[in-house]
């Protein structure tokens, strides 16, 4: 009889979604839409995700934008207790800041809306000329 040693393994359960778009407003929102699909389908929430993954791309499409080269949306799940939302665009050089823009500004505000609907976010440079942007939910009560 053969007998093998059985080492315990801890067991994680993560889902990953990754799509290259490219960087226009029908890219944008192209990613809004692919991303309340498959949250849908993974039977999570999607109302915060949805407005989070509309500015972080849209920011991609209009401050990240590199002729030619496209950007990356990317969302785990880890243990269906916390999403990650990640995007990534050519533009290394343009790190995002969250600010309040003059009060009779029409844009700006995406980030503050991110700071605020995300439990967190930051900017990760890199790897050159890149950056990625990300932020987290966090699913479990």
């Amino acid at each position: 009889m053969n007998q093998q040693a059985a080492t315990p393994q801890l067991r994680t359960t993560e889902r990953t979604f990754t799509v290259l778009l490219s960087p226009t407003r029908r890219g944008a929102r192209l990613a809004r839409l692919l991303a309340v699909a498959h949250l849908d389908l993974w039977g999570l929430p999607s109302e915060s995700a949805a407005h989070i993954v509309a500015e972080l791309t849209t920011n991609a499409s209009v401050h990240g934008r590199v002729s030619g080269r496209d950007f990356r949306l990317r969302l785990t799940v880890r243990e269906d207790s916390r999403l990650r939302i990640e995007v990534t665009d050519a533009r290394g050089d343009r790190l995002p800041v969250a600010t309040a823009p003059d009060p009779h500004a029409e844009g700006g505000r995406g980030l503050l809306i991110v700071e605020a609907l995300a439990d967190r976010w930051g900017v990760i440079p890199g790897p050159v000329p890149r950056k990625t942007v990300w932020a987290e939910l966090d699913l479990a009560p």
